[in-house]
């Protein structure tokens, strides 16, 4: 099939076919294979696209970037589509030149379908056609799936047929080096595999155990359901795992099924350490492996023995790996070498400088994008540190700002009445702010206890200040008009910070401009537990009140927070011996009587006597007394 001559935009229109509730207009676009594209419009006169991809052969398959395509738009609609039948269908074949079976249609926003297009990478030519069609805001996207390309996405058997894992377990890791074109973005979510995550077995693998974690109960599974971000982190894992196995085990379709072979997951752990990983990130890799053959020991045919074996095999595993690859040792110096650390004096002086001079520049300059970004910025660093205990970053991430007046906007909150974790200004004369953290990590244990407390003054004022004129030119110079984005702080692009990495990447930014270091935002909890618990500690607030903002307890300071809490104990308990040597020479000088030591000439051995005047004992070293006692 020869390509017709290009238009201006790019295609070339043909005559129209009307059936019993569409009408057909048939485009075709020159590319280096044939295209088409099927202008629909229905009764309603509300327009269509069905987008047909056309080669020479069609049984060759679709290019890659429309394989890619009509995935994602697949995905989009969660896999629901309906048939075309009858004239319709006949018609649609026709003029897309189909001679295989009734293609399936599925219907998406036609916003959603240019925006898959971009992603997928479709020439340009296809996107030109949807130009005149994407004025009309009520327009849908049809797409016609020819019944060859949904048999490859056609929903699997939910169980491998071997539902066992691989046997004899390894004994031992396998030697790994580093290969060549090792990447650390080797992930299914990396851009280069993305495409395998949206595939329909791994899908509705992925799908099945979302579910057996998450859901809150499920009798089946060990241990209570997991939370959002307990998910998030054993979804990363599992698909860092899938795209080792693809990229460097060259498996071509990574699914569940992998975490059955053990050989596999011990090269993995072998990867992991050839990279230089830690072994808390191994550790929780393993653990997510224990929660998939738990999953696969859910289903129909999971009871074979292997898997109790293969999960006191990872568990042998994961022990071994925390005691041959022990957490690395931190203290304050060797940060401060590698320019990771700033004493507590530092960093409050740097976050007290950045607050006067955003409230100088917005007395000087007025409301711009730029003084109110300053504002923005400091009163963030001043409530990840300075005036507050250092509050979780997860706390802060999601406080809603006092206009927000919506649910709660955590994953797992189930508390129809709860606001979430929120800034509410109490009184504005005097000025009075209230932070309440109803979710932070420590809330279950805690039998869901609320972290409340009144801000201090200086940052209430300045909280007050921020929310007032300078955020609102912040939304609007976002195009968030109004209150769209409901959190207090926002990225460069308006949005919160959802993702703790955008925080972080944000904060060491913000804190080098200043002439900081670029320390993590989560080590100013060291900085604060550092300075309370060294020996020159200055007056503040209670260990323990101070823990309990921090949402946790002083135990867990001793534990993971004061890095120099062994090292300082061992020093104070040194230099505290030396007063004691002192005290115990000095209480024996006054409690012990006169004694005086001499030395009998004839056989060497001290003798003790009361007063220079008593007579030497004899000793005779072959007596049998003598001997008795050596022996006692």
């Amino acid at each position: 099939m020869q390509a017709l001559p290009l238009t201006q935009s790019g295609i070339q229109q043909r005559g129209l076919m009307s059936s019993s509730e569409y009408t057909f207009k048939l485009v075709q676009v020159c590319l280096p294979e044939p295209s088409k594209l099927v202008v629909m419009c229905d009764k309603r006169k509300r327009q269509c696209v069905c987008l047909c991809q056309v080669y020479k052969s069609c049984l060759d398959g679709l290019l890659p970037n429309y394989q890619a395509f009509y995935r994602v738009c697949s995905r989009l609609t969660k896999h629901q589509s309906t048939l075309l039948s009858g004239q319709d269908k006949q018609l649609l074949v026709a003029l897309a030149g189909m001679d295989v079976s009734v293609p399936h249609v599925a219907v998406v926003s036609l916003a959603v379908c240019c925006r898959a297009l971009k992603l997928c990478k479709v020439p340009a030519a296809v996107l030109h056609a949807f130009d005149d069609i994407r004025l009309k805001p009520a327009s849908q996207v049809v797409l016609g799936l020819p019944e060859h390309i949904l048999a490859a996405h056609a929903q699997p058997s939910p169980n491998p047929v071997q539902l066992q894992m691989t046997t004899p377990f390894p004994v031992t890791l396998p030697e790994c080096a580093l290969p060549a074109d090792f990447k650390k973005q080797h992930g299914l979510l990396a851009k280069p595999h993305k495409h395998l995550v949206h595939r329909a077995v791994l899908a509705q693998h992925m799908g099945e155990f979302k579910s057996f974690s998450t859901s809150p109960f499920q009798l089946n599974r060990k241990g209570i359901a997991h939370s959002s971000r307990t998910w998030q982190n054993s979804e990363k894992h599992v698909y860092l795992f899938l795209g080792y196995c693809h990229h460097y085990q060259q498996v071509s379709q990574p699914t569940l099924q992998l975490f059955l072979s053990s050989p596999l997951i011990a090269q993995f752990v072998s990867f992991h350490i050839a990279a230089g990983h830690s072994q808390l990130y191994i550790r929780n890799f393993l653990s997510c492996a224990k929660c998939v053959l738990r999953w696969w020991q859910s289903k129909p045919g999971g009871n074979h023995p292997s898997f109790v074996a293969g999960l006191e095999w990872l568990q042998t595993l994961g022990l071994q790996v925390a005691d041959q690859l022990p957490r690395p040792s931190k203290d304050p110096k060797g940060l401060a070498d590698i320019g990771k650390w700033m004493c507590a004096a530092d960093l409050v002086h740097t976050i007290h400088g950045a607050e006067q001079q955003s409230q100088a520049q917005m007395q000087q300059q007025g409301v711009t994008v730029e003084t109110s970004r300053d504002m923005h910025d400091a009163a963030l660093a001043a409530m990840i540190f300075s005036h507050l205990p250092p509050v979780r970053l997860s706390c802060i991430r999601s406080l809603v700002g006092p206009a927000y007046l919506g649910p709660c906007l955590h994953p797992d909150c189930k508390e129809p009445s709860c606001e979430g974790n929120r800034l509410s200004i109490m009184s504005e004369s005097p000025l009075l702010m209230r932070i309440s953290l109803p979710h932070h990590k420590n809330a279950r244990k805690w039998g869901k206890a609320v972290i409340e407390f009144d801000v201090p003054s200086d940052l209430a004022q300045l909280l007050h200040t921020y929310l007032g004129a300078p955020r609102k030119a912040l939304l609007e110079h976002h195009l968030l008009i109004g209150d769209a984005c409901p959190y207090v702080f926002m990225d460069m692009h308006g949005r919160g910070f959802v993702a703790a990495a955008v925080l972080t990447l944000y904060w060491q930014k913000w804190l080098v401009s200043r002439g900081g270091v670029p320390m993590n935002p989560s080590m100013c909890r060291q900085v604060f537990v550092d300075e309370r618990q060294s020996d020159s500690a200055t007056a503040g607030p209670s260990n323990q009140g101070a823990a309990m903002v921090m949402g946790h307890s002083v135990k867990q300071w001793d534990k993971w927070y004061d890095m120099q809490y062994h090292p300082r104990l061992a020093q104070n308990a040194v230099d505290g011996m030396q007063s004691w040597r002192a005290a115990m020479l000095q209480s024996h000088t006054l409690a012990a009587p006169d004694l005086t030591l001499s030395t009998a000439l004839h056989c060497g051995h001290v003798l003790v006597s009361d007063s220079e005047e008593s007579q030497y004992q004899s000793c005779c070293s072959d007596s049998d007394s003598d001997i008795d006692i050596e022996l006692d």
